[in-house]
């Protein structure tokens, strides 16, 4: 295994990829630490060079370090035994792109190009060895350059150069690429935004479209074309016994679920060839937490609008789809997502492949339900709403209630994620009115007959107010019931410290249950507190 730093780029993972490795024991959402930033995941199942004949998934995605602009100047790649989803290791930098086809500076000032949402594929030769192809989005006057390795886990070095500009490379392949190779070993590329296209690529370069075939406009109808498929980003491309689906993000109409249009959803389309044509298949994931309020009208649940890019994977017969949320209040502070699906595919000419839509959970791979008796921590919140809906100026935020603070971490100091000195996305903004949830937690290996506090660590803001604990529903009207109450004076000290309050009722209902935290004071537009974490103690 190896270990790699790389100067310039994202402190945290930096730092802590040097001199070993990073490891997040738990499989909530966002299933990797809350300090990292990896948002257009494109997940595989890949043999672990390291240990011939066991699988790891490996998740390749931007790297949203810059801050004030989309994605980052480097890649990295996580990855976790396919057998053990909570287990993920951070495997360091894959690719930078500095330097020309002649070892030359790229830029004067001795930074990469920016790199957007990547792909990968594997290709095995005649003599069982393995070549993996990367293709890393840049973007400008070097799109057409990829890279390649005998690894998953890199690092890749550039291979499309052109032999005429030393500066340029020659891959057919533009926006968001994805590359797809097919059991015959015949190979097809597909990109776009907001037109799609796609091409089969000659495997002699991976990346220029084959002698006698052509580029393949508009597979799928675009977001401005007629048609439902409404195409505008994020090529994904995979294939499921006998079909092609394909993954990409779609702009929904305005109106459609019952909200305003938005390019936060991912859809998939299936086919009984890799080039089309294409039958429409559905929603996947909406990166909005769609629910409804409790008069049954549709209302963003989380961030209200963002992009999206992602893909499905199956993972020890469990199909999973891989996507991103927004964080904090602009868009470039994105992390993983994750969220259990159904695939059932038809065989034969003209099948159906039928894709249940994920649910937007604090979960990820803990599909049994949250331990209440670990610590978690309040970013992980899949619920946020506040007095009045949230809204967005691109590339701004603005809430009137609660949301999930994107924060990073000086590592000289780190100790751990729930190290208080350096306290990782709380919950923050409050206000009277705002509701913040968790589905789901397990509440089964708690005794009914059990003394059980509910400990916070939160910051005070300075004014009186109600914090009502409810599981099931934030409305009473659906089913929702308060199990707890934490009263928060304007006396408080407006630092880091412990709050505790009994709760009961915990096992009433059987199964997992949603945990919603509802603040009310008679102080309006002005936070009662911010929650860092909290924890459920069997006294």
């Amino acid at each position: 295994m190896k270990t790699i730093s790389f100067a310039k780029a994202f402190l945290p993972v930096v730092m802590l990829g040097v001199g070993g490795l990073c490891q997040s024991a738990f499989a909530q959402n966002p299933y990797l630490p809350l300090w990292e930033y990896i948002p257009d995941g494109e997940p595989y199942v890949f043999e672990d060079p390291d240990k011939p004949g066991e699988k790891r998934v490996y998740v390749y995605g931007s790297h949203d370090s810059l801050l004030e602009y989309y994605c980052g100047r480097e890649q990295v790649v996580w990855s976790a035994p396919v057998d053990d989803l909570s287990n993920w290791r951070y495997d360091g930098l894959i690719y930078r792109l500095d330097r020309d086809r002649d070892g030359n500076l790229l830029n004067a000032n001795g930074e990469g190009d920016v790199l957007y949402a990547p792909d990968i594929t594997e290709v095995v030769e005649k003599d069982g060895t393995k070549t993996y192809y990367f293709y890393p989005n840049v973007q400008g006057s070097r799109e057409g350059v990829i890279a390649k390795s005998k690894r998953p886990d890199g690092p890749f070095e550039s291979c499309s150069w052109s032999k005429e500009d030393p500066r340029l490379g020659y891959s057919v392949l533009r926006f968001d690429p994805a590359v797809f190779v097919d059991d015959d070993g015949r190979v097809y590329g597909y990109w776009g935004f907001e037109r799609s296209y796609a091409a089969e690529l000659d495997p002699a370069t991976m990346c220029t479209v084959k002698p006698g075939t052509k580029v393949v406009e508009d597979m799928v109808s675009g977001r401005y074309q007629e048609d439902v498929f409404r195409f505008f980003e994020a090529s994904s491309l995979r294939k499921i016994k006998d079909k092609y689906v394909f993954i990409y993000s779609r702009w929904t109409k305005d109106g459609e679920f019952g909200m305003p249009e938005s390019n936060y959803t991912l859809a998939y389309a299936y086919g009984d060839s890799p080039l089309g044509p294409w039958t429409y298949g559905g929603t996947i994931i909406d990166g909005r937490a769609r629910d409804t309020d409790e008069n049954g009208k549709a209302i963003p649940t989380a961030h209200p609008q963002g992009n999206t890019h992602g893909s499905i994977c199956e993972i020890n017969g469990k199909w999973w789809v891989f996507y991103h949320r927004q964080t904090g209040l602009s868009q470039y502070s994105r992390q993983a997502m994750v969220a259990p699906i159904e695939v059932t595919v038809e065989e034969g000419k003209g099948g159906k492949v039928m894709i249940t839509e994920g649910e937007y959970t604090s979960e990820g791979f803990a599909t049994e339900g949250l331990n209440p008796l670990n610590k978690t921590a309040a970013g992980i919140a899949c619920y946020y709403t506040g007095p009045k809906p949230a809204w967005d100026e691109f590339p701004k935020f603005f809430f009137p209630g609660s949301y999930v603070q994107n924060t990073y971490f000086d590592p000289s100091s780190y100790q751990g994620p729930f190290n208080l000195k350096e306290p990782f996305c709380p919950v923050v903004n409050n206000t009277s009115g705002s509701t913040v949830g968790y589905k789901y937690f397990n509440f089964a290996n708690i005794d009914k007959q059990a003394k059980v506090e509910l400990v916070f660590n939160m910051i005070p803001k300075g004014i009186d107010g109600t914090l009502t604990i409810m599981l099931g529903s934030p409305y009473k009207s659906r089913g929702g019931r308060v199990v707890g109450t934490l009263n928060i004076s304007k006396d408080a000290p407006q630092e880091l410290t412990h709050f505790a309050t009994p709760v009961t009722g915990l096992n009433d209902k059987a199964g997992k249950q949603a945990l919603f935290f509802l603040f009310e004071s008679a102080t309006k537009e002005q936070s009662l507190c911010d929650i860092y974490d909290f924890q459920f103690v069997v006294k």
